[in-house]
């Protein structure tokens, strides 16, 4: 597939590659130093704590859309087992079986590969079936605690929900600062929410799906120049899908964890926190988004909080 000339105009903008050197697998989480780590963490002036996450169920977001990405399939391999005797202490334990993209998580760098690249140039082959990722796998990210911001798109255009045909846009996320108060700064975690994610938490899996708002190719342009450390949003598909140019699939992604090195995290439930923000008038906050550091993966499930 040939790639639109828009694409390719941008992705030389946004180009992140040797940026932080080329042994870099980080890519702009470098952004979150120890000083901006430390303004994150005056942010806090209540203890209020806010989670993120929707919970790891069988019925979650995963509707058989992506073969193979299944939701959490929960078992007990010991129920009460008295490991030493009659009478004793007893255990119960459990496996799950899941996809690490299938409920709220991150999207390692390498996840999205095209012109046969993930960030920093290597080599789309380098990720193997029994290895993995061997660069820039979630399992490098040592922690992901920063200043956390909510853009509350839908909240900012007087909505409840987004369309689903709604490409958000720099104006769209302008706007959504202007209504926070703050401006996006040097190693923030942004959080756009579209309002997308009460469709799922109605119950219709299938709408929250797709068709889908989401990012428009014109914002990964606005992050880059804003020095921004990830972005998330609560929809299933992160960008706006259908594409807004036909036949370019996941073009943000590919410009955000391709080009520029940027997590992005998708299906984070943003419901409370925008109820949160609303009541206090106060859209920063401490975000703690810790990967589960699994070995090679492309992605992990995440539980973020929010804390005020």
């Amino acid at each position: 597939m040939s790639f639109p000339a828009e694409f390719l105009a941008i992705a030389k903008r946004v180009n992140n590659w040797g940026r932080w050197g080329s042994e870099d697998e980080l890519g702009t989480l470098n952004l979150i130093t120890d000083e901006v780590a430390r303004a994150a963490a005056a942010t806090v002036r209540t203890g209020r704590r806010v989670p993120l996450a929707l919970p790891l169920t069988q019925q979650g977001v995963q509707t058989g859309l992506i073969p193979g990405r299944v939701n959490p399939l929960h078992s007990m391999v010991a129920i009460n087992w008295q490991l030493f005797g009659p009478d004793t202490v007893a255990t119960s334990d459990d496996v799950v079986t899941m996809a690490l993209q299938a409920a709220t998580h991150w999207d390692a760098l390498p996840h999205v590969s095209h012109s046969g690249h993930i960030y920093n140039g290597r080599p789309a082959d380098s990720i193997t079936a029994h290895g993995g990722a061997a660069f820039s796998a979630i399992s490098a990210i040592p922690h992901i605690v920063s200043r956390g911001v909510l853009l509350d798109v839908a909240r900012a255009r007087g909505v409840d929900r987004l369309p689903v045909d709604h490409a958000v846009v720099p104006e769209d996320l302008e706007a959504a600062e202007e209504l926070a108060g703050t401006r996006v700064r040097a190693g923030d975690i942004v959080l756009i929410r579209t309002g997308h994610m009460r469709l799922y938490l109605s119950g219709d899996r299938t709408a929250y799906a797709m068709p889908s708002p989401g990012l428009s190719i014109r914002t990964p342009e606005w992050f880059h120049a804003r020095d921004t450390a990830a972005v998330a949003t609560d929809t299933l598909t992160f960008e706006i899908f259908p594409p807004e140019i036909p036949n370019a699939w996941l073009a943000v992604h590919a410009l955000h964890l391709v080009e520029m090195g940027m997590l992005q995290g998708q299906n984070w439930n943003l419901e409370p926190l925008s109820t949160a923000c609303a009541e206090q008038s106060r859209y920063e906050f401490l975000l703690s988004a810790m990967p589960e550091p699994f070995v090679g993966a492309t992605g992990t499930p995440v539980a973020p909080v929010a804390i005020f």
